[in-house]
C-alpha cells in the first residue's frame, strides 16, 4: 500500500519536470544549435547494456558524446562514421563527431566485456530536422526508490533523483554519480547485473571444481576437457638435467597418452539445467563412463544473499551407461572477496563410488593367488570437500586455484605388501592422493579457454577428486578445459 501511495504522491512533481526538460522535444532542444558548440549527450556503458540505447541528432550538426563506464572496459563502436572509442572501467570517453548523412546506424561494444558482449548494442538515428519523434518512444525510463517520495528518471545518458520530501531535483550524471557511492556498491551492482545475465565472472569449472554460475533458460552450452598423463614436473629421483631432456623430448608431456572428455548443458529453466558428460578413461573402476544429472541455481550473490549457490545431482554409469553406477550430490558456493577475487567451496557425496568392490584386489590377480586380497576392502561411498579461488588480473583473465580432499574410499593404486623374502603377499596399502589443480584462465565472449595443471586425469564428479595417476600435490600434468555458448 506505501509503495502504491508513493506512486500518486509522486505524480504531480514528476509532471512538472518531464514538461520543463524531459519531455518528447528534450533531444530536439538539445541540437536545435541555439548555443555555440556541439550538442553534448550523455551515454552510460553497463554489462550489457547502452543507455540510452537509441540517439537520435541532426545532420550536419556537430554531436559531442561523453561516454561513462559503470564496470568493466568497454567500446563503443559506429562503423559508418569510423567511430571506435574504448572506455576504460570507471572512467569515461569523449567522441565528437559531424553526422553527414541520414539514416539508422548500429551501435555495438567493441571490447568483449563478458558472455553476452555480443548483445550490447543500440542505434544512431540521423535525420534531417532532428526530430526525436523519428526516434523510438522508449529513452526515457522512470524508477520508484524503496524510499517513500524518491522517484528516479533516466532519459539520454541524464539521471535525475526527485525527492518529494524534501522537494529537490538533483542531477545525477555517470561521474557525480559513481562519486557518491562507494566502490563496493558500484561493484556490487554490476556484479548483480552479470550474474541476473547468467555472466558471472567466472566458468562452469575452476581446473576441475564446478562453480556455481547459472545456465541461463534454453541456453545450450558445450564444454572440453583435456588432460595429458606425462608430468611436466620433476619425477622422485630424477636429476635436473634427466628432467629437462625429458620434457623438452615429450614436448612438455604433450606427446603422452592424454584423456579428451566433453559435455553438454542445457537451460531448462533460468535456474534448471540438465546436463551429459563422457570420458573415455579405461583404467580400473572408470571405463568409457558416461554421466547424467540436473542441476539448480538456487542463489545469486546480491540483494540479500551473500553467497551464490546451486545444487546438482547425477548418475555416472561404465561402459557407456550400462553398468556399475555411481550416484552424486554436490553443492557449490560462491563468495566474492573483492570485485577481483571469489572463493569456491563444493562439498559432495558419491553413493557406490566402489561399488561391487571394482576397486578392490582381487584374489586371483596375483601368480599365486593371494588370499590377503579378498579381506582388504576400500570402502563403498566417498565424501569430498573441494576448495577454490578465482583471482582476476585482468577483466577478461584469471588465476584459478582448487584443492579436494577426500574422506571415505580413495581412488589410487592398490600396493601389494610381501613377506619377508618376496614369498607371498600378506596384504596390501592404498596409495592415493588428492586432487590439485592450479590454471590461467582467458574468456572471450561466449568463449572461455583455461590452460590448467593438475595431478589427475579423471574429471567426472566421483573420480576427479583423487589423483587417478597417484600423483603429489606437487607433481602436474598439463591440459586445458575449453567451454563455448552455443545458443
Amino acid at each position: 500500500m506505501r509503495s502504491s501511495i508513493g506512486k500518486y504522491v509522486h505524480l504531480p512533481i514528476l509532471l512538472l519536470f518531464l514538461a520543463a526538460a524531459g519531455g518528447p522535444g528534450a533531444n530536439e532542444a538539445r541540437s536545435e544549435g541555439n548555443e555555440p558548440g556541439a550538442a553534448e549527450i550523455k551515454v552510460i556503458a553497463r554489462q550489457f547494456e547502452f543507455q540510452p540505447k537509441t540517439i537520435s541528432v541532426r545532420k550536419g550538426e556537430p554531436v559531442k558524446l561523453v561516454i561513462t563506464s559503470e564496470d568493466v572496459d568497454h567500446g563503443f563502436a559506429i562503423d559508418e562514421f569510423k567511430i571506435n572509442k574504448r572506455i576504460k572501467g570507471g572512467g569515461s570517453a569523449v567522441v565528437e563527431f559531424t553526422p553527414d548523412r541520414e539514416g539508422r546506424f548500429r551501435i555495438y561494444c567493441s571490447v568483449v566485456c563478458g558472455d553476452d558482449h555480443d548483445k550490447m548494442v543500440g542505434e544512431l538515428i540521423v535525420t534531417k530536422d532532428g526530430n526525436a519523434a523519428a526516434a523510438p518512444q522508449s529513452n526515457m525510463r522512470v524508477t520508484f526508490d524503496d524510499t517513500p517520495g524518491v522517484v528516479y528518471v533516466e532519459s539520454a545518458g541524464q539521471r535525475i533523483k526527485i525527492d518529494t520530501r524534501s522537494k529537490t531535483v538533483v542531477s545525477m550524471d555517470g561521474k557525480e554519480a559513481q562519486a557518491r557511492q562507494a566502490p563496493e556498491t558500484v561493484s556490487s551492482s554490476s556484479e548483480a547485473r552479470a550474474r541476473r545475465a547468467g555472466s558471472e565472472p567466472y566458468d562452469y569449472r575452476l581446473v576441475n571444481l564446478p562453480t556455481p554460475k547459472r545456465v541461463p533458460r534454453h541456453s545450450l552450452n558445450f564444454f572440453f576437457t583435456h588432460r595429458f598423463q606425462e608430468t611436466i614436473t620433476g619425477n622422485p629421483g630424477e636429476r635436473t638435467e634427466q628432467h629437462l631432456s625429458r620434457i623438452a623430448n615429450d614436448l612438455l608431456g604433450l606427446d603422452s597418452f592424454s584423456i579428451s572428455s566433453f559435455g553438454v548443458s542445457y537451460g531448462i529453466t533460468d535456474r534448471l539445467y540438465a546436463l551429459a558428460y563422457r570420458s573415455p578413461l579405461t583404467t580400473r573402476g572408470t571405463n568409457k563412463t558416461i554421466e547424467l544429472g540436473f542441476g539448480y541455481h538456487l542463489l545469486d550473490e546480491a540483494g540479500k544473499s551473500p553467497v551464490a549457490l546451486s545444487v546438482q545431482s547425477t548418475i555416472e554409469g561404465e561402459n557407456n551407461f550400462t553398468e556399475r553406477y555411481t550416484e552424486n550430490i554436490q553443492a557449490m558456493f560462491e563468495r566474492s572477496v573483492t570485485r577481483y577475487v571469489h572463493l569456491f567451496f563444493s562439498p559432495a557425496v558419491h553413493i557406490n563410488s566402489n561399488g561391487q568392490g571394482r576397486f578392490n584386489p582381487r584374489p586371483d590377480e596375483f601368480f599365486p593367488p593371494a588370499p590377503a586380497a579378498a579381506t582388504f576392502k576400500l570402502g563403498q561411498h566417498t565424501g569430498s570437500f573441494g576448495f577454490g579461488a578465482d583471482a582476476m588480473i585482468r577483466p577478461s583473465v584469471s588465476l584459478l586455484f582448487e584443492f579436494t580432499p577426500r574422506i571415505g574410499f580413495k581412488m589410487g593404486q592398490v600396493i601389494p605388501i610381501f613377506s619377508p623374502g618376496f614369498t607371498s603377499i600378506v596384504g596390501f596399502r592404498n596409495n592415493s592422493e588428492p586432487e590439485i589443480g592450479i590454471g590461467i584462465e582467458k574468456r572471450l565472449g561466449r568463449h572461455v579457454f583455461t590452460l590448467t595443471f593438475s595431478n589427475t586425469q579423471a574429471t567426472t564428479t566421483s573420480r576427479y577428486n583423487s589423483s587417478n595417476l597417484v600423483l603429489s600435490p606437487s607433481n602436474f600434468t598439463i591440459g586445458f578445459n575449453l567451454f563455448r555458448r552455443l545458443l
